[in-house]
């Protein structure tokens, strides 16, 4: 937590210590979940192919548990980033906050029974997708106000013509060459 490092208070010291401690805990327990999640899915992906009658076809719903049990793994993964960047900066980034709580929600939605769901769900699910969607892109934008702007690309006028792969072949100069006439 910045500031707490530097306080007169032994107190705070110790806890900012001990909470130091409880994050690099947080993200050595996010590698065994990650790892573990890992061996997860490839015996999942192992059993569905081998378990069914014609092996190695795979049906939607395997497709799709399959599609979830990645994307788990994935937002693990995200969660572990987050933990890391708190560690080096001290500081929770909103930004990566908000693009793996995206990537839950669209996780969410790949494994959705849309023949299960409700109408009311589904709808409150698009809601939490366009909220997030604009948290993001808010953050995004005030990531680059406070830190200038992001570089543009040139206009096409101002832009330089592609390099040729190979140099022009030579122009013909009107004559075929020397023939035996003259």
């Amino acid at each position: 937590m910045p500031g707490l490092d530097d306080s007169p208070d032994p107190l705070l010291n110790v806890l900012q210590r001990v909470i130091r401690v409880a994050v690099r805990a947080l993200a050595i327990l996010m590698t065994v979940l990650i790892l573990l999640g890992v061996v997860d899915v490839a015996w999942m992906l192992f059993q569905k192919a081998m378990g069914a009658s014609p092996r190695f076809v795979l049906s939607i719903s395997d497709i799709l548990a399959t599609f979830g049990a990645f994307l788990a793994v994935l937002i693990a993964i995200e969660i572990f980033v987050n933990i890391v960047m708190y560690l080096r900066e001290d500081v929770i980034h909103v930004k990566i906050v908000v693009a793996t709580a995206l990537m839950a929600i669209a996780r969410k939605v790949i494994v959705l029974d849309f023949s299960e769901t409700s109408a009311d769900f589904v709808w409150a699910t698009a809601g939490v997708i366009l909220a997030v969607s604009i948290a993001y892109w808010l953050v995004d934008k005030a990531e680059v106000v406070r830190g200038g702007q992001r570089p543009q690309p040139l206009p096409v006028s101002q832009r330089s013509p592609p390099m040729p792969a190979e140099p022009p072949a030579a122009a013909p100069t009107g004559r075929s060459g020397a023939t035996e006439n003259g």
